[in-house]
């Protein structure tokens, strides 16, 4: 079994909180609990590890003697056995058992190729008489079952098999070349030393990849660096809890100096164990590129488009409030509403500042004109917008509101001749601030909920921003009604 990569990053993504007690280095102060969704992602992950790691698998040949009606004492031999596919299909269950984590899958199907012959001398005939071909073979009804016992060692964590089986149902043995006659002697042969010889290196190669994973949580970090000023202890305490449908690890969890210590501490101030001039349980930076790969793929999904039909100023959308600054717009269409109809360019661009954010918003607005029950574009202008805003919390949401800083027009096409840019200028500011920024705001004022494992809170959340970064502490509370729910945690 390949070692598994995302055990850390499922321990340190899944809800985790630190325990208000200011205890010693042998205290938890971090719970990390894996429910049921992450066991369901852990198995998956781990069942399509395991069966990368078995295939191909080679298993043992044999061979040995048969009695064939009319024949007598037939030498039969199967030899480059190998299981090349597994399908384990969504027939898998994983839950907490009463010593460890029990992973069972069933109805597994498995695809085994090999290499058969015989030989035998008659007394018919004076010379030794031999056969050979390949077969294909179909493994149905499988079923695999494993128990792991996950247990502190000295502040690791370390894994161990205590139980695991494979039991094989049925096989369908097809061959390829030989005598036909011979088909039913040589499935009596064969199909119990390969039922077996299935049932025994499955579970010896589960055991020995359990092995490499025990192995590469024995080499996980001791300390995770937040940045070059602060760390965090991931030190084991105490063994995992078991509960009906989760998992709960106990961390150390206090915050401590990097090994890596930056030789200017003024540079990034707030990144220290007050966060901004408060003790927080929970700092999550996130770069500027996470909220532009973001933008990035809704603008490829089409999502930024708007249609503007209503204004404060209503009149501006009729062509004759545009007869004397676009006179041919209403010379071509006297008396007409008008759309506005705006999509980005190319994606919008975040920039993370020190105590701000800025946008570079590249948008296409087109001008359509409503003759009668046609819709007819007739100029499409380039806008530029420059803004910037703040980000606040409250509870466990993040809003956000902008302003207008700069913009610059373009004319791309027109079909109501040259349009100047400067005559229109100040309409479009009115617009920018009147209709557009009281949009984005109108969204923005919604929040964004910060995700949070069920049964967890995010308490005083608190953001700082810094050169292409945004950082939110904040502390956490299990709400949940057990001995844990008047504690705080990370």
């Amino acid at each position: 079994m390949a070692q598994l990569h995302h055990l850390p990053l499922l321990l340190l993504f899944l809800s985790a909180a630190a325990a208000t007690s200011t205890g010693g280095a042998h205290e938890a102060h971090i719970s990390a609990v894996v429910a049921e969704n992450g066991l369901a992602f852990a198995k998956d992950v781990l069942i399509g590890e395991a069966v990368r790691s078995l295939t191909p698998l080679r298993l043992p040949g044999v061979e040995k003697a048969v009695r064939v009606p009319f024949l007598g004492g037939v030498r039969v031999a199967a030899s480059n056995i190998t299981l090349f596919h597994l399908d384990v299909g969504d027939n898998s269950t994983v839950y907490p058992g009463d010593s460890g984590l029990v992973v069972v899958a069933s109805g597994i199907t498995a695809n085994i190729s090999m290499h058969w012959s015989y030989r035998y001398d008659s007394w018919l005939f004076p010379i030794e008489i031999t056969d050979s071909g390949t077969a294909s073979i179909l493994v149905q009804g499988m079923e695999v079952g494993i128990t792991m016992v996950i247990k502190n060692s000295n502040g690791s964590l370390d894994l161990s098999v205590s139980q695991c089986g494979c039991y094989v149902k049925d096989l369908v043995i097809s061959l390829d070349g030989g005598a036909s006659w011979f088909y039913q002697g040589f499935i009596n042969a064969f199909e119990d030393h390969i039922k077996a010889a299935v049932e025994k290196a499955i579970p010896e190669n589960i055991i020995e990849g359990a092995g490499k994973l025990d192995s590469f949580l024995q080499d996980l970090p001791r300390t995770v660096n937040l940045d070059d000023v602060a760390a965090l202890n991931m030190t084991f305490v105490n063994d995992p809890q078991y509960g009906n449908s989760s998992i709960e690890f106990d961390i150390n969890g206090l915050i401590t100096s990097a090994v890596a210590k930056t030789t200017n501490l003024q540079k990034h101030p707030h990144l220290s164990l007050s966060c901004g001039g408060a003790s927080k349980m929970l700092l999550l930076s996130l770069d500027e590129d996470v909220f532009n790969s973001a933008l990035d793929v809704y603008f490829k999904a089409g999502s930024m488009h708007w249609v503007v039909d209503k204004v404060p100023e209503q009149s501006l959308l009729n062509t004759a409030s545009w007869k004397f600054i676009i006179p041919r717009l209403y010379w071509n269409y006297p008396n007409d509403d008008m759309l506005l109809n705006i999509s980005m360019a190319s994606a919008p661009m975040i920039r993370i500042a020190s105590e701000k954010l800025g946008a570079t918003i590249n948008a296409d607005m087109i001008i359509d004109v409503v003759d009668g029950k046609e819709t007819v574009p007739v100029a499409c202008i380039s806008v530029v917008v420059s803004a910037s805003g703040t980000v606040e919390t409250s509870d466990n949401k993040v809003y956000g509101r902008v302003g207008l800083d700069d913009f610059s027009l373009a004319l791309k096409w027109s079909k109501i001749g040259n349009i100047h840019m400067s005559l229109i200028q100040g309409v479009i500011r009115v617009f920018l601030n009147t209709v557009c920024m009281p949009y984005l705001n109108s969204r923005l004022g919604n929040g964004l909920i910060l995700p949070v494992v069920h049964g967890f809170t995010l308490q005083d959340v608190y953001i700082l921003t810094s050169a292409k970064q945004l950082t939110l502490c904040s502390d956490v509370t299990y709400t949940n009604a057990s001995s844990l729910a008047s504690s705080a945690l990370l």
